[in-house]
Order: structure tokens, then C-alpha cells, then sequence
């Protein structure tokens, strides 16, 4: 078992596939002229393998697979169908606008779960945080994920005077789907232009449907980042992420590889270990693993504190959102 020196069990890996995305949103990467990776700087699809079989042996039983966007990478099929192989709880997140291409995969792979980035209901809206005209498409595979039997989550990061005075409709969605929005606290990374005058947070959040529905707090699990709820008569249901305002640190137990092989112990760390590297070089991977586990920050990556009004965005060092995978 991985565990910190906080005594947190670790058993819930990231895996980003790729930094590159067909999106350009904002918040993750801000410029439209983004330099990504060199392929050979990412990691092959045997070495996620090979790292991935460290990790499970040594606990972890829930793997989910981020990007960038991991369904643009070629042989994204192939390291699914792979990893569905280990036994564990195989998930992903996706923006949704190639995943008509993989149900198969994911059948095979065992993933039953999708989660999936979409900020607005509003195709207009979708273009401009986007940057691209796939709007349809996405909802159209929303949809083939319903059919299909999957549990479709969407992920909603929201920003004041962006999509907040959408927070209502994506709850009217859930009146006749089986879908469970998540709403996501706007959070700092490089290049995002983040302040806190442009966070809504949990409790803002919930004031505004409470006012509207008639709500009633769910259970959520041990280790769940969500504060979930449900809505009488909905078929689907929502939660918050609430990293800013009312942080969870105190049961995390998740960790993050990127796709050019770092492991990064926490969302905010500065501190990251290169183990496809040491992988590369015949090191001792699982006793760098553990070394990076052991010294894992109490909360926020030791970089700031629940008080987000102080927060000086450009005092952070850390990389963008897709450059570490969500």
C-alpha cells in the first residue's frame, strides 16, 4: 500500500495520455499556438503498461485516464483494451468529441463510467470557451453514452461571468437524463489568468439551486472530492468541487502521472519525480514511487492555504491543467 506520512492510503492513479488537445479552453491552455510534447517525450504505450502494473501491485485499484484529450492519441484504443486487462476500475475523462469512435473499447475495457468536460449548454457559448465548433458532437455522443448504458458525469468548471447563470439549466438537465453534473470550483494553473474574484464557490452555488429545487444532501464516499445531492423527482443528480473554498485534502488518495512520465503527488504540487525516465534507465521505480507518496504536502500542494482571497496566482509554480492532466 502507498501512504503518506499523514497516513492517507493512495490506490486511485491519473494517467494523462497526452497533452495534446482538439479543444483549446481557456482555463487548461490558454494559448492557441501551444507547444505540445514531442512524441518522444511521451510515454510509449508499453511503458504506461509497465508503470501502471507497479502501481496496481502496490495497491491501486481505480485507474483514470485524462489528457489533454486521451482519445486523440493513436494508439489510445490500444492502451485502453491494455489497462482494462489489469483487473482494476477503469474510467476516463474526455471532452466527448471522439467518443463515438472508441464505445467498443471501452466495452472491452470494462470502463462503464465516462466523465466528461462541457462548461456550457449553449452552442455559441461552447465555441467561444472552446475555440472550436463541436458543440453538436458532444452532445450527440452524451446521448450515444446514455443509450448505451454508460454513467455519464459532466464536469462543469465554472467561472463568474462566464457560465454561472447556467448553473440552473445544466440542474434542468438533470430533470428527465441520468446524468450527474459536477460542478468544479475555478482553480489556478499557469497561463489560466485565475483570480478569485472570478470563483463561485460551493456555498454560493448551492444558495442559488437551493433557492430554486428542493435539494437533499447524498452520502458520498470516504475518499470522494464531490459533495453530492439529489433533487426529487430528477432523474440524474449534481455535486460540487469545492478545492478552493472547502478543500478535501484530509482523505485524498490520489495520484497523478503525466503523459512524459511524472509523478506528481498532489494537483498543485511543485514536486514531481521522473519515473519514466528511471523506468528508461532500469532504476528502482517503485522506491521512487514511495518516496514521492511518503512526502506528499498536508493539503494544496504546500502552496497555499483555504484562504483563496490572498492567493497570488502568479506566485504559484506548477504546470497548466494539460500539461498534468485532469
Amino acid at each position: 500500500m502507498l501512504r503518506d506520512q499523514y497516513n492517507r492510503v493512495h490506490n486511485y492513479l491519473r494517467i494523462s495520455l497526452t497533452d495534446n488537445c482538439n479543444l483549446r479552453c481557456f482555463y487548461c491552455m490558454p494559448e492557441e499556438d501551444y507547444a505540445f510534447m514531442p512524441a518522444q517525450q511521451l510515454m510509449q504505450q508499453e511503458e504506461i503498461l509497465a508503470l501502471a502494473k507497479i502501481f496496481v501491485a502496490n495497491g491501486v485499484n481505480k485507474i483514470r485516464l485524462t489528457g489533454g484529450e486521451p482519445l486523440v492519441r493513436k494508439d489510445a484504443a490500444a492502451i485502453i483494451r491494455a489497462l482494462g486487462a489489469l483487473g482494476v476500475s477503469l474510467t476516463i475523462t474526455t471532452n466527448a468529441t471522439r467518443v463515438h469512435h472508441f464505445i467498443d473499447d471501452f466495452t472491452v475495457a470494462g470502463i462503464r463510467s465516462v466523465n466528461i468536460s462541457l462548461d456550457t449548454l449553449q452552442s455559441e457559448k461552447f465555441q467561444l470557451i472552446t475555440r472550436r465548433d463541436q458543440f453538436t458532437v458532444v452532445m450527440d455522443n452524451i446521448h450515444l453514452l446514455l443509450s448505451k448504458g454508460f454513467k455519464v458525469k459532466v464536469n462543469v468548471v465554472v467561472v463568474k461571468g462566464l457560465n454561472d447563470g447556467e448553473i440552473l439549466d445544466f440542474i434542468e438537465w438533470t430533470k428527465e437524463l441520468p446524468i450527474h453534473v459536477r460542478f468544479i470550483e475555478f482553480m489556478p494553473f499557469d497561463g489560466n489568468r485565475w483570480k478569485s474574484d472570478k470563483l463561485v464557490t460551493l456555498q454560493e452555488m448551492i444558495d442559488l439551486i437551493a433557492l430554486n429545487y428542493d435539494i437533499t444532501a447524498a452520502e458520498n464516499d470516504p475518499h470522494d472530492t464531490s459533495k453530492q445531492f439529489h433533487i426529487r423527482n430528477h432523474a440524474g443528480s449534481f455535486a460540487m468541487i469545492s478545492t478552493m473554498s472547502a478543500p478535501f485534502c484530509s482523505s485524498c488518495n490520489r495520484i497523478r502521472l503525466t503523459a512524459d512520465g511524472k509523478i506528481k503527488n498532489c494537483l498543485f504540487s511543485q514536486e514531481e519525480t521522473d519515473l519514466l525516465q528511471a523506468l528508461r534507465s532500469g532504476q528502482n521505480v517503485q522506491e521512487l514511487i514511495e518516496q514521492s507518496i511518503y512526502h506528499k504536502h498536508k493539503e494544496l500542494g504546500g502552496q497555499f492555504s483555504k484562504n483563496f482571497e490572498l492567493i497570488n496566482a502568479n506566485d504559484l509554480h506548477n504546470r497548466s491543467m494539460i500539461a498534468i492532466g485532469g
